[in-house]
């Protein structure tokens, strides 16, 4: 396999990336504006590498917007005079001392996408213009393995998640081009950013003076080595959790690779970051685990929380379950080949033999929620598999409100449960499936429009008492209620209907009144 060759690194200088903003900011460089350039087909084809729309869209316009657009979205290069018309304050020589660009003949070549991102959370909607490394379009050929990616499905995925709560202290372990400590900066005082590339590091740099955020401090090393001994109320991750074979001729992309066999970067990152929360700290990550011979991925992460020596609350998800094949087709495409490369089978069968070894059978991707308790033991353990989870704003609100719901829970014996006061939140719906010409529905469905999107069955009882919660009579009265109506005993559908209110005001169908 051709080796790439590195590019420069990028310099992250405070005036200089002032300039640039100021210039991108006067050229109307937004994501919506570039869009509405070039078309929602262009645009849609440029996410799967196909730059010929977008261009043939631009083609013959000169106007700043146009020719950002190419040179910082596109990757092609332009020539100066057009570069410097679009960027008065930066001008050439000031890209180039940015090093995300270089001179070539009377051309600019860039080193460099600086893409607009558009996000929203509950402070409001924003965006951010995030610099990052060529993709594989702009090189026109594979990724070097010291590739420096921008924002992608997993990182929006993961800055959703993130909890809205304000706190003091984050700390973003393989930030990579910086997403996560921006996101996580919309929350928290001050932010730590580690990775163990200085590529990394100098992008996150150079993404956090573009956008004018403070308070990021960044350094090198792996995992928790760059903050031993300290504690932080956040802790973000999404780290190069992909399992790569070992060995010689398979591509380790820092941005994807751990570097370790297997599933064990997440496995050991599970087991250390305790020590790293302070009390009542939370720490979120996106992570693969293997399905070993008879030992499920799951029981495999139930495991890792176990061996913490910091006892930890526990929320794992998983959204995605792949076989061997299909795992290995999916990140070896993701660097660039595919099938019918000749590269393609030998790929193919390294990652088999790979997987092989261990009795791997399944690999599972999904979400890790971890905390450390303020005082006493782990109250919470919950690992589920969703599958077609939502996805998008709200997440992170949903999970802060579903840990609130455990720790209002918690205290509650059943007679305490029956003496509260419920209300089913706004989102959800209900729906009942007949067969023709009968009366009583055969199937009813519970519909969750937020939070997670569950759906779950629901018997006529627990319909009814989710349909009778409106924030006016306990749920024991409401039972005894049902009873009678159903002429059932009351005791018996009591012990029924409890677990599964614990459940549903937990999963945010229902939700405790003040």
């Amino acid at each position: 396999m051709e080796i790439v060759p590195p590019l420069p690194l990028p310099v992250p200088d405070s005036a200089l990336c002032d300039a640039l903003a100021d210039d991108l900011r006067g050229a109307g460089y937004r994501a919506a504006a570039i869009r509405a350039a070039w078309g929602d087909v262009a645009d849609d084809a440029i996410a799967r590498g196909l730059r010929f729309p977008a261009v043939r869209a631009l083609e013959g316009r000169t106007d700043p917007l146009a020719v950002l657009a190419r040179l910082f979205v596109l990757g092609m290069p332009q020539t100066a005079a057009h570069v410097a018309s679009a960027l008065p304050r930066t001008g050439v020589d000031g890209l180039i001392g940015l090093g995300i660009a270089q001179a070539e003949g009377d051309g600019i070549r860039p080193l460099a996408l600086v893409r607009p991102q558009s996000f929203a959370d509950e402070a409001g909607d924003g965006e951010w213009w995030i610099a990052s490394d060529l993709d594989e379009a702009a090189l026109g050929g594979p990724l070097p393995e010291d590739h420096v990616l921008g924002v992608g499905g997993a990182s929006t995925t993961l800055a959703a998640l993130q909890l809205p709560t304000p706190a003091q202290r984050g700390l973003d372990v393989g930030t990579g081009c910086g997403i996560q400590a921006l996101r996580a900066r919309r929350n928290l005082a001050e932010v730590v950013a580690t990775d163990i590339s200085v590529r990394a590091l100098r992008f996150a740099g150079l993404n956090a003076l573009l956008n004018g955020v403070e308070a990021i401090e960044l350094r090198e090393g792996s995992l928790f080595a760059p903050v031993a001994g300290e504690e932080f109320d956040r802790i973000a991750s999404n780290p190069p959790f992909v399992i790569t074979p070992r060995v010689k001729g398979v591509p380790a992309y820092e941005y994807r690779d751990g570097g370790m066999l297997g599933d064990d970067l997440i496995a050991e990152f599970v087991r250390g970051v305790g020590a790293h929360l302070a009390p009542g700290g939370v720490a979120q990550l996106l992570g693969n685990w293997e399905t070993r011979a008879d030992v499920d991925g799951m029981d495999r992460v139930r495991g890792w929380v176990a061996a913490s020596p910091v006892p930890l609350d526990a929320w794992v998800i998983e959204r995605e379950s792949l076989d061997p094949l299909a795992y290995a087709e999916l990140w070896i495409r993701d660097g660039g080949t595919v099938p019918g490369d000749p590269e393609f089978a030998r790929l193919a069968q390294a990652w088999l033999d790979d997987f092989a070894e261990r009795e791997v059978s399944a690999i599972g991707f999904g979400y890790v929620l971890l905390r450390r308790p303020v005082t006493g033991e782990p109250t919470l353990a919950r690992y589920e598999r969703v599958g077609e989870a939502r996805t998008g704003a709200g997440l992170g609100r949903h999970l802060a409100e579903a840990l609130g719901a455990h720790d209002a829970l918690a205290p509650l014996d059943d007679d305490g449960l029956a003496a509260s006061v419920l209300q089913v939140s706004a989102h959800v719906t209900e729906a009942r499936h007949h067969m023709p010409g009968e009366e009583a529905p055969r199937v009813i469905e519970l519909r969750q429009g937020g939070g997670l999107g569950r759906t779950i069955a629901a018997d006529p009882a627990l319909a009814a008492l989710v349909g009778a919660c409106d924030g006016d009579l306990a749920v024991g009265v409401l039972v005894d209620a049902i009873a009678d109506l159903l002429e059932v005993d009351a005791g018996e559908l009591r012990a029924d209907l409890l677990p599964k209110v614990r459940e549903l005001v937990f999963t945010g169908f229902l939700a405790l009144t003040d």
